[in-house]
């Protein structure tokens, strides 16, 4: 499977964890990682340039630490711009049918202060479900979010083992060792104009 990484950090300089995360993932064979705000610092966004690489691609991953319980702006003007009707979604909108889209993200507070009990009120996987709908409109399926809790407070031993994870997740769906439509998000029914593209 080809992936691409869509990374957004507005503070890349002073990240600690998604740097992690990006460098695990870094040079590996079949992953494209594509850097927002270095390839837009003026928000530029060059649609063509991007819905050619989506076809290119059959998993698109969002990567990106959770502002505000969302993405960074980039990301969302990217939506915005890139995600065009009757391109991605719309009644002649089949581009991105039958691939797969998955956030890797990373959350400043413990994955006990996402539940209904804790400060956040909801789980990280509740609070991405605009891009739950965004997968499901475009044809896609939306795969069970990575996320990595307080990782400031991991040990350089800890996040690197953290960032480790995500590097395997990454291979194994690159190579087909982890069945994709087995890490579907839990309750995610695959939209009905899905037809897979995976060679």
């Amino acid at each position: 499977m080809r992936i691409l990484v869509l990374f957004a950090h507005p503070r890349y300089s002073g990240s600690q964890v998604q740097r992690a995360m990006l460098q695990a993932i870094n040079g590996l064979d079949g992953v494209t990682v594509h850097d927002l705000y270095a390839a837009y610092p003026d928000f530029s966004i060059d649609v063509a340039f991007e819905q050619n690489l989506l076809l290119r691609h059959d998993l698109i991953v969002f990567q990106h630490p959770l502002n505000w319980y969302s993405s960074p702006a980039i990301l969302k003007e990217w939506q915005d711009l890139v995600l065009e009707l009757n391109w991605a979604y719309g009644p002649s909108g089949s581009q991105l049918h039958g691939k797969f889209l998955l956030n890797a993200v990373s959350a400043g507070g413990a994955e006990s202060a996402y539940r209904e009990s804790g400060r956040n009120r909801f789980a990280v996987r509740e609070l991405l479900s605009p891009f739950n709908q965004t997968a499901h409109l475009c044809g896609m399926a939306w795969l069970d979010p990575f996320v990595l809790h307080e990782g400031r407070r991991h040990t350089a031993e800890a996040l690197a083992q953290a960032s480790e994870g995500y590097r395997d997740l990454m291979t194994g769906l690159r190579d087909r060792r982890i069945d994709p439509f087995k890490h579907l998000a839990p309750g995610y029914r695959l939209p009905g104009n899905f037809a897979a593209r995976v060679a």
